[in-house]
């Protein structure tokens, strides 16, 4: 998960980080874990990835 993303945010990364943000989404969703911590880091990871998507103007 990233720290900290802003509408400052490089595309010259998105490659790498939609690659990693979308191997940790589906970790999580993999472990079938559906406690409300889990939950939260799953939307946050979901809208992470939509963030760098519509940013960067790359379609899923």
């Amino acid at each position: 998960m990233l720290d900290n993303l802003e509408s400052s945010y490089d595309c010259s990364r998105a490659g790498d980080d939609l690659h990693r943000l979308k191997q940790e989404l589906a970790s999580l969703r993999g472990r079938g874990d559906e406690s409300p911590e889990s939950q939260e880091a799953i939307n946050r990871l979901e809208n992470q990835i939509s963030f760098i998507q519509n940013k960067c103007d790359i379609r899923p």
